[in-house]
């Protein structure tokens, strides 16, 4: 399978990468909307000679990285824990 080895602030945002038979990565999902610079690292690091624009995002609003940076822990453990209290 492939890696992307993103880097570890832009890996903090991403809830969730699939990845397909082919080790293609047919979406990747945010927890919020990327910048146009953390799309397009994470096309080169894809290394594909593919177009992609499959970015999905769980939430719309656009957070500035200071206000990620400040709440990032409390929402992704807010989100973990209201998505395992669905079963």
């Amino acid at each position: 399978m492939k890696n992307l080895n993103l880097p570890a602030n832009l890996k903090d945002k991403i809830y969730q990468i699939k990845v397909n038979s082919q080790n293609d990565f047919p979406k990747i999902i945010s927890y919020f909307p990327l910048s146009t610079d953390e799309k397009q690292l994470i096309v080169t690091l894809m290394n594909s000679s593919k177009s992609f624009d499959a970015f999905h995002s769980i939430f719309s609003d656009h957070i500035s990285e200071q206000e990620w940076n400040k709440s990032k822990a409390h929402i992704i453990k807010r989100f973990q824990d209201e998505l395992f209290d669905i079963d």
